[in-house]
C-alpha cells in the first residue's frame, strides 16, 4: 500500500504546485487503503514497479461518509460506478497510460451492469475536466468537499444501452 501511496502523491504533486489539494497530494496509507475497500483497483506496471492507478466501485451507501464528506447524490445512485485516484507517474505520462487505466475501469463498471460512470475533478483544473470530457463525460453537477481550496465539478458517462440517461445533480453547499 505504501507503494501505490506514494506513486499517488508522485503523480499528484503537479496538482499541489498550482495549490489544489487533491486528497491523494498527500493522503497517507490508511487513507489510501480506505479509498480503495470495496473497490476494484488497477495499476499499470512497468520494469516491476507501478506507473499508474485508478480505482472505481459501485454506489456508496447514503450513510457512508466519501473521505470525510457524506457522498454527493450521484455516487449513492444505483447503477453509478465511481471512479477515483487516477495517477500517472510523472516520468510515464504522454504514453496512453491513463487512457488504457479508463479503458480498463470503464469496461470493469459495464460487465458488472452498472449504467453510468461518475467521477469528480476540481473545477478549475480544465485540461483534466476537457481529458474526461474527450470520452464521453459530463458535468452533471458539483460539490465543495471539505477543506478543499477548489470546487469540484460531478461528471459522468453512460455506459452501454442502460445508461444513456444520466440525472443531473444539484450543486452541494
Amino acid at each position: 500500500m505504501q507503494t501505490l501511496t506514494t506513486l499517488l502523491h508522485l503523480s499528484y504533486a503537479s496538482l499541489a504546485a498550482q495549490g489544489w489539494n487533491f486528497t491523494a497530494v498527500d493522503q497517507s496509507v490508511d487513507v489510501t487503503r480506505e479509498r480503495l475497500a470495496g473497490a476494484h483497483g488497477f495499476v499499470a506496471e512497468r520494469d516491476g514497479r507501478f506507473v499508474g492507478t485508478v480505482a472505481v466501485r459501485g454506489p456508496k451507501p447514503a450513510g457512508e461518509a466519501y473521505i470525510a464528506d457524506p457522498p454527493p447524490p450521484l455516487y449513492t445512485t444505483a447503477g453509478t460506478a465511481i471512479l477515483s485516484q487516477l495517477a500517472v507517474h510523472p516520468d510515464c505520462r504522454g504514453q496512453g497510460i491513463a487512457e488504457r487505466l479508463m479503458d480498463a475501469a470503464e469496461a470493469w463498471a459495464c460487465e458488472q451492469g452498472f449504467a453510468r460512470l461518475a467521477l469528480d475533478t476540481a473545477e478549475p483544473a480544465v485540461a483534466l475536466r476537457r481529458r474526461y470530457e474527450r470520452r464521453g463525460y459530463a458535468t452533471v453537477g458539483g460539490v465543495q468537499w471539505q477543506g478543499k481550496t477548489y470546487g469540484s465539478v460531478l461528471m459522468c458517462k453512460p455506459l452501454g444501452e442502460a445508461g444513456r440517461t444520466i440525472p443531473h445533480v444539484s450543486t452541494l453547499p
